[in-house]
């Protein structure tokens, strides 16, 4: 009895190691290329740009402890709506960064246009305190015209300052 469960043992793993061997890997640069997703050009489509950001945030998490972070999309002001929006955010982001965020915190600021966003980003952080976000990152994702401008807002806070050109 004991020989025959061996040998049916044997058996399956013989199987399984043939047809894991039939098995061709994943070509990572062909997944890598059909997930990444694309630029929209549209700067009034905000699914397709959240869903191009989106990766771009979750790339550059790296060093954060909380437990999610926090992501301000700004819209290209091509329309009263959307500059409403881009006001209403720019006052939570203004209340967020004067009361201070909690270390291992990252906030993120994209949008299909860097300059508006550049503009929200700094004009929310004239309102802090300096030394006040030690241990958070910000990332902002935008052109590389506006990453010194940004960065120079960001730097007396204390935060940790990443760029990705967009």
């Amino acid at each position: 009895m004991r020989k025959l469960i061996l040998l049916v043992a044997l058996v399956l793993m013989a199987g399984l190691a043939l047809t894991a061997c039939n098995k061709k890997p994943a070509e990572p640069a062909a997944d890598a290329a059909a997930a990444a997703p694309v630029k929209p050009t549209d700067p009034g489509d905000t699914k397709g740009w959240n869903a191009y950001l989106g990766p771009i945030v979750v790339k550059n998490m790296e060093g954060m402890t909380a437990a999610q972070p926090f992501a301000y999309m700004v819209k290209a002001p091509i329309n009263d709506e959307a500059k409403a929006d881009n006001a209403r955010q720019l006052e939570a982001v203004q209340e967020v960064v004067s009361r201070g965020v909690t270390g291992g915190n990252l906030l993120a600021f994209a949008g299909p246009d860097s300059t508006a966003t550049a503009d929200l980003l700094i004009s929310a952080f004239q309102a802090a305190k300096p030394n006040s976000l030690k241990n958070v990152i910000v990332l902002f994702v935008g052109d590389q015209a506006d990453e010194s401008r940004v960065s120079d807002a960001v730097k007396p806070t204390g935060a940790t300052f990443r760029f990705v050109q967009i």
